[in-house]
């Protein structure tokens, strides 16, 4: 039963194969058993499953038939799930339980959803190698020498292992898109405000957007529908209708306007990679795609400006953990001062620090102008490149990262090396646009991800045109040796 998509899960369900508790107790065996392998999740919630479990089968039984009624998922551990440890990776928040779910998760337990646990991931989202969590670091199943990138790495290794067939995570600058590509997911990061961010530990409130990782595009599909909607309890929620992604998902894409970046594709980018684009590019064409060479000037601008902006926000949201309210507080103070000084100290790690510090001085006297104004300034550029852009095309496509995935703490030393792993993936965050990556081959049997970036609300779209492409290749099918 592990090797069934979401999709397959819910025929199962609906024809009666198999049970929600057969299906779950099964998937939590596999758990025990293969993620000390993986060390992908934080908690593990057996019981609460089962009784989810059987709550969804009763519910079937009196006649009841959503789609992800008794469907197993598992929560990115920044999602508050009421009574159960919500940690954000962080030592800071290792003795936190939730008063409440956020409004992802209750929307999709009201579905009927069963949740397995909560994945690891990099400490308040802050990484692209999932090894900054309290928790230790966790491998990519492909080969557990590297990482499965970050900061959602729990979730796509824990997807990409069949240990629960899909996930939610989080993305500030690619933190969905880029572990879905270095571990042959699709993931999607939607349009901002089209997921409420209510309930959702903030590292960049501006940036940061909830999305669906599954194998597939349909099964993103089938999980976003059940995420998207208007909030009233998010101020950045958007008002705007949700539409039924899965009935478009078999849309013909003749004379789709596909645009590459000519940007995307100078130094940097490992030439293998580009092959594969290029790849995915013929097999669009012969979809019915028309392809165009487009330029967006002002992405080289976006790294710096974006590691203005996120630590920036990173300090203000962070200053809330001071050990008085909740979270780690530190041994005996002397006083105030120390109080404060001591929990954050010893309650943060080294690269949340880091951001925190970097945040602090954008922001302060003297340097608000020289930095934080002028990378809003530049974040505005990047936003009307992309609006120039998709006045030609309808879609932009590209490289998901510029490498497979490295080694475990081959970057550790290197923290900007790291970041420029995110370069393709962070303008989408800058703009607030939807972006998702999809499996396009393999280098060195390590997975690689394609991008494709589409205007504002157009989820559907990039759900399309991954599930044509994904009818035509075979690469979303390939699982790990071992898993």
């Amino acid at each position: 039963m592990h090797q069934l998509t979401l999709a397959e899960i819910a025929r199962g369900l609906a024809d009666k194969s198999f049970s929600s508790e057969e299906l779950t107790g099964a998937l939590l065996a596999r758990i025990k058993s293969l993620d000390p392998q993986l060390n992908s999740f934080i908690s593990i919630t057996e019981a609460q499953a089962l009784e989810q479990a059987r709550a969804a089968d009763a519910r079937r039984a009196a006649g009841e038939s959503g789609v992800l009624l008794g469907a197993p998922i598992a929560h990115k551990d920044l999602f508050c799930t009421r009574g159960i440890r919500t940690s954000c990776g962080s030592r800071m928040l290792d003795n936190f339980a939730a008063p409440y779910d956020a409004t992802v998760v209750a929307r999709l337990a009201d579905a009927g959803m069963v949740t397995l646990g909560k994945t690891n991931m990099d400490e308040f989202a802050m990484g692209s190698a999932n090894e900054s969590s309290h928790y230790g670091a966790v491998k990519n199943p492909w080969n557990l020498e590297h990482v499965p990138g970050g900061s959602s790495g729990g979730s796509a290794a824990a997807v990409a292992a069949r240990l629960v067939p899909v996930s939610t995570g989080s993305d500030t600058g690619g933190s969905i898109r880029q572990p879905a590509a270095l571990t042959n997911l699709t993931g999607l990061k939607p349009t901002y405000g089209r997921v409420s961010r209510w309930g959702m530990i903030a590292y960049a409130s501006s940036l940061d957007q909830g999305g669906p990782m599954a194998r597939t595009a349909q099964d993103c599909a089938l999980l976003l529908q059940g995420m998207a909607g208007f909030d009233a309890n998010d101020s950045t929620s958007i008002d705007e209708p949700v539409p039924d992604y899965s009935a478009t998902l078999n849309a013909p894409l003749q004379g789709l306007r596909i645009g590459l970046p000519k940007e995307y594709f100078g130094a940097g980018l490992d030439p293998r990679i580009a092959d594969l684009v290029q790849a995915s590019v013929r097999e669009l064409e012969g979809l019915g795609a028309v392809i165009r060479e487009i330029s967006l000037p002002s992405t080289q601008q976006a790294i710096p400006a974006y590691y203005v902006i996120a630590p920036a926000e990173a300090s203000s949201n962070l200053s809330r953990f001071d050990g008085v309210r909740f979270g780690h507080r530190c041994e005996a103070p002397k006083d105030l001062t120390d109080l404060y000084k001591r929990s954050r100290g010893e309650g943060f790690g080294a690269e949340v620090q880091r951001r925190i510090m970097v945040g602090t001085y954008a922001l302060s006297a003297g340097y608000y102008d020289a930095y934080y104004l002028k990378a809003q300034k530049v974040r505005r550029l990047i936003k009307n490149d992309f609006m120039n852009a998709f006045a030609e095309v309808d879609l932009i496509l590209g490289p998901t990262t510029p490498n497979p995935a490295w080694k475990l703490g081959a970057k550790a030393s290197d923290p900007v090396a790291a970041y420029l792993e995110d370069v393709y993936t962070i303008t989408a965050n800058l703009a607030g646009l939807p972006g998702l990556s999809m499996p396009a081959g393999f280098v060195d049997g390590l997975p690689v991800g394609v991008q494709l970036l589409a205007p504002y609300f157009q989820e559907g779209r990039l759900l399309n045109v991954a599930h044509r492409y994904q009818q035509v290749t075979d690469w979303h099918t390939r699982a790990p040796t071992g898993f």
